[in-house]
């Protein structure tokens, strides 16, 4: 009994004990389930004051991209309206432009047809004029025509005759007193724009041995010296004679004098060559410079560029039409200072001018421009007054005549080549050209008989009496030495003679 009271009560106690455990437990979990609870609270709170704070800040943002859209769209709104105003008044612009366009063009139109209606009427008058003039003088349109064009064309004739007589003997009379002013104007006259250079210089020997020599074992001598030199040397079999071509006349004139040391020396080989080949080359060159210094003091002219001179001494080895440079340069430059003196223009620098007005033709730069332009870019790069080398340039009329200079420049120029003897020809050019003076007379109707005298400075032509009237001679010689003018080039001046006599001829017997 005991026993189960003492169980009775253990259950009891552990009843109770369980209880007690169980209401402990209870109330620390729901202290722990309140503090979780409070703090899922905090956080649920936290979360939802940041997702408010973002959506405020995406809310602002996109108002803000909302706002920047509509402003540009707003922009393009009111620039779309811009171009539409535009447009539209280019459109008003074009239609007013085209009613102006046809308004003109239908007055053009009027205009056209009244022209017509116009020179219809005209027409028909004058086709009316004509029959009425017809049936009074009895003679036909065409006939009235050809006999009043004869009556016009023999006065005009005998009218312009009249006046180029009157013309020249005022011209003859009042020469002198005019010459001054007349000078600059009539005295021109371009020299032939080609010229003829000399590309050989023959070298004489006193036998043939000396040929050999030259020559030398296999040929080595003459190769040496035509490498030193730059000059084709011909050996042939021309007696006593060596030709040496180029057409640089300072390697030419290197290349003889080399050779006249060469044979009075008698040593003849590649070295020896080569070393007299260079002394001679500095002693031309040297000789070059003092010859162009000597002609510029022999001119009066001071402060001239060291290259300048150097390329007025060069003028000595270089001839045109068979005229040494330097002489045709340094009587060119006599012939202007004479000339502006006359004038009363500046002196030295017409001299300065006419001693540089060929200096292109010696330049050592590329000559594929006339040497008038060539001389006026050097004059320019060495320092030269602008007049002067526009005179330089200007003495073939390659480029405009800026000063008073120029012109001078060009008859001088022009009168030193023309002088006699101071140019040669070849023989087939003079025979050529007096052929063509006496075809260019003879090709007139009416002309029996021609004849060039004084070295083609003259044409004597003569007429058939019963063929052409006085008038009609001094027609004739004025229209051949215009063709002359026109077709030929020759220097100086031509005079033209035309001779119409009658003969009469009778015998007494």
């Amino acid at each position: 009994m005991n026993i189960l009271i003492g169980l009775v009560i253990a259950i009891v106690a552990l009843i109770l004990g369980a209880g007690i455990c169980f209401l402990i437990f209870r109330y620390h979990a729901s202290g722990v389930l309140r503090k979780a609870t409070e703090e899922a609270e905090m956080i649920k709170k936290n979360k939802i004051v940041e997702a408010k704070e973002k959506f405020i800040a995406l809310k602002l943002e996109h108002e803000n991209q909302v706002r920047q859209a509509e402003q540009k769209l707003h922009q393009q709104e009111q620039r779309l309206q811009q171009r539409e105003q535009q447009l539209n008044q280019k459109q008003g612009d074009v239609q007013r432009a085209q009613n102006d366009l046809n308004n003109q063009r239908q007055q053009i139109e009027n205009q056209q047809k009244a022209i017509e209606r116009k020179t219809q009427e005209i027409d028909n008058l004058q086709k009316k004029a004509e029959q009425q003039l017809e049936q009074i003088s009895g003679l036909s349109a065409e006939e009235a025509k050809k006999q009043l064009v004869e009556t016009l064309k023999d006065e005009a004739k005998t009218a312009a005759m009249a006046y180029i007589n009157d013309t020249m003997d005022e011209a003859r009379l009042t020469a002198n007193k005019e010459a001054k002013k007349i000078i600059i104007q009539s005295i021109q006259r371009i020299a032939s724009e080609a010229t003829v250079e000399n590309a050989v210089t023959v070298f004489h020997i006193d036998s043939d041995e000396v040929k050999g020599r030259i020559i030398g074992r296999e040929g080595r001598n003459i190769r040496a010296l035509e490498a030193a030199t730059g000059v084709e040397i011909v050996v042939d079999d021309t007696p006593e004679a060596i030709t040496l071509s180029a057409f640089d006349p300072v390697r030419r004139e290197i290349a003889r004098l080399s050779l006249h040391q060469l044979v009075q020396d008698g040593r003849i080989h590649p070295a020896r060559i080569e070393e007299v080949v260079a002394k001679v080359t500095k002693q031309v060159e040297e000789e070059i410079i003092e010859t162009g210094k000597r002609t510029t003091i022999d001119l009066g002219i001071h402060g001239m560029h060291p290259e300048l001179v150097r390329l007025i001494g060069k003028m000595k080895y270089r001839s045109s039409y068979g005229q040494n440079l330097l002489m045709h340069a340094r009587e060119t430059a006599n012939l202007c200072a004479a000339m502006a003196a006359e004038l009363g223009l500046n002196v030295k620098k017409a001299r300065r001018a006419g001693l540089l007005h060929d200096i292109g033709k010696v330049s050592d730069e590329d000559m594929e421009m006339p040497h008038a332009q060539l001389g006026m870019r050097l004059c320019e790069k060495y320092g030269e007054k602008p007049d002067i080398c526009n005179a330089v340039g200007a003495h073939h009329e390659e480029c405009e005549m800026e000063s008073i200079i120029a012109p001078i420049v060009q008859a001088c120029d022009a009168i030193s080549g023309a002088r006699p003897g101071a140019r040669r020809e070849i023989v087939e050019a003079y025979v050529k050209r007096l052929n063509d003076l006496e075809n260019i007379a003879m090709s007139y109707p009416g002309v029996t008989k021609t004849y060039a005298l004084q070295a083609g400075r003259e044409l004597r032509v003569i007429v058939g009496a019963d063929k052409l009237s006085d008038k009609e001679t001094e027609l004739l010689s004025f229209d051949i030495a215009k063709r002359i003018q026109d077709e030929m080039t020759y220097p100086g001046q031509i005079r033209i003679t035309v001779i119409r006599e009658t003969r009469a001829v009778s015998y007494a017997k």
